[in-house]
C-alpha cells in the first residue's frame, strides 16, 4: 500500500459511514425484516411492487374483467409494479455496494491520501446525513402530490381521455381506482427518490473531482487510478433499462389502441441522450484533473526520457564506450523499451473514466426493451415470410 494512502482503521472507519441509501422508508423496510444486511433493499422492492399487483387483481376479478386487465392497453401498470419497482431498489442495492468499494480503492491506493482524508470524511459524513434524512423521501412525497393533483386536473377538464396507461383500467372503477390512488403514486414516490439518489452521487463526484487527489499518470487503468469508478457506473444499467422499460411499455398501450409507430425513433434518440448524460455524465466531472494528471505526466517522462536517452547513447554510441559491455542480455534495451511504454501510457490517458465497453453497456440496456415494439409494424409472420423471400430470391 502507498505510503501516502490512508490508514486501514481510518479506511474502515470512512467506508462504514459511507452510504447511499437511507431515509424513512428504508427504515420501515427494516423494521419490517424487508432490508437485508448489507444493504439489500430488493425484497422491499418485491414486496412494494407485488402487493399492490395482487390487490389489483383481484379487483378485477371481483369486477370480472381479468380479460381486460390482461390486455396490452394496461401493460404498463404491469410493468411499474413487477418489472420497473423491483428493478429501482435492486439497482440501488448493487449501486450503493459498488460506489462503496470505489471510495475504499480510493483509500486502499493513495489516491485518497492522508491530506485528502478530512475533506473526503466531511463529505462522507454529509453524505450520510442527507441520505438519512426525512428529506427526500417528504419532497419525493409532496411532489407526488402535487404530480397527482396536477394529473387529475387535466383529467376532470377533459384535456386527457384517461389519467395515465391505458383506458381498460378507466373502465373497471374498483381496479381502476386502486392503480390511479395508490399503485401509479408509490411508482412516482419510488422514481422521485432514485432522483435524489442520482443527485448525491453527482454531488459526491463533484466534490471528490476537486479534492487533492493523487493520481498517477502511468496506472494501468489509463484515468489515473479512477478506474473502478467506471465499474460503478456499469451497475446503473439496470435504471436505464427500467427507464427504457417503462417508456416501451408506455408505445405498447398506445399503438394497441392504433397509435403511429413512428415517434418510437425520436424517443428511442431521447432516451439515448438521457441515459448517457445521466450516467456517462458524471465521471466527466474528473475531465480537468486527469488532463493536469496527463500534462504532468508527459511533462516529467519527456525530461525523464530525455536524460535516459542521452545517458544510453553516450554509453552505447559515445567515443569511449565501445565493447566495455556484452550487448545481449544487458538491460540497458529492456529498460529503453519500459521506458517508452510508460511515455506511451501517458500520452494515451483518457480524460474521463469512460470507455467504449461502458458506453455498450449502457446503450444495450436502454435500447433492449426496444425491439420487441417493431413486431406492432412488422407481424411476427409477416417479419418471416419476408425473411424467407430476401433468403430464397422469390
Amino acid at each position: 500500500m502507498s505510503q501516502s494512502a490512508a490508514s486501514p482503521q481510518n479506511a474502515d472507519d470512512l467506508l462504514s459511514e459511507f452510504s447511499l441509501l437511507g431515509g424513512p422508508l428504508q427504515r420501515l423496510g427494516r423494521r419490517l425484516g424487508l432490508v437485508r444486511p448489507g444493504p439489500n433493499t430488493l425484497p422491499l422492492g418485491i414486496a412494494l411492487g407485488l402487493v399492490p399487483w395482487i390487490v389489483l387483481v383481484a379487483l378485477a376479478a371481483l369486477e370480472g374483467d381479468r380479460g381486460k386487465f390482461f390486455t396490452l392497453s394496461v401493460i404498463g401498470g404491469h410493468i411499474r409494479l413487477l418489472a420497473v419497482i423491483p428493478l429501482l431498489f435492486f439497482c440501488e442495492t448493487t449501486f450503493d455496494r459498488q460506489a462503496r468499494e470505489f471510495l475504499s480503492t480510493l483509500l486502499r491506493s493513495g489516491v485518497a491520501s492522508k491530506t485528502t482524508l478530512p475533506a473526503l470524511r466531511a463529505e462522507v459524513r454529509s453524505l450520510a446525513r442527507w441520505s438519512n434524512s426525512w428529506i427526500p423521501d417528504a419532497t419525493s412525497l409532496a411532489a407526488t402530490v402535487l404530480m397527482f393533483l396536477f394529473a387529475a386536473q387535466l383529467h376532470l377538464s377533459g384535456k386527457t381521455a384517461s389519467p395515465e396507461s391505458g383506458r381498460a383500467l378507466a373502465l373497471m372503477p374498483l381496479a381502476g381506482l386502486w392503480y390511479w390512488m395508490v399503485c401509479l403514486p408509490l411508482f412516482r414516490f419510488l422514481a422521485f427518490r432514485w432522483v435524489w439518489r442520482l443527485a448525491f452521487w453527482w454531488r459526491f463526484l463533484w466534490r471528490l473531482a476537486r479534492m487533492e487527489l493523487h493520481l498517477t499518470p502511468t496506472h494501468p487503468d489509463g484515468v489515473g487510478g479512477l478506474g473502478y469508478l467506471e465499474v460503478v457506473q456499469n451497475h446503473l444499467a439496470p435504471l436505464a433499462f427500467a427507464i427504457s422499460l417503462l417508456v416501451a411499455a408506455g408505445f405498447a398501450e398506445e399503438m394497441s389502441e392504433g397509435a403511429s409507430f413512428d415517434p418510437i425513433y425520436l424517443a428511442t434518440a431521447i432516451i439515448v441522450i438521457i441515459d448517457v448524460v445521466l450516467f456517462l455524465g458524471p465521471p466527466c466531472f474528473f475531465a480537468f484533473k486527469l488532463m493536469e494528471c496527463r500534462e504532468r505526466g508527459l511533462r516529467d517522462y519527456t525530461v525523464l526520457a530525455a536524460r535516459y536517452v542521452e545517458d544510453f547513447e553516450r554509453k552505447w554510441f559515445g567515443e569511449a564506450s565501445p565493447d566495455r559491455e556484452p550487448l545481449l542480455g544487458t538491460p540497458d534495451l529492456q529498460s529503453l523499451a519500459d521506458l517508452g511504454n510508460s511515455v506511451g501510457v501517458v500520452r494515451n490517458m483518457r480524460l474521463a473514466p469512460v470507455s467504449i465497453r461502458l458506453l455498450a453497456i449502457i446503450l444495450a440496456a436502454a435500447l433492449l426493451p426496444m425491439p420487441p415494439l417493431f413486431l406492432f409494424k412488422y407481424p411476427v409472420a409477416e417479419m418471416a415470410q419476408k425473411l424467407f423471400m430476401k433468403l430464397t430470391g422469390l
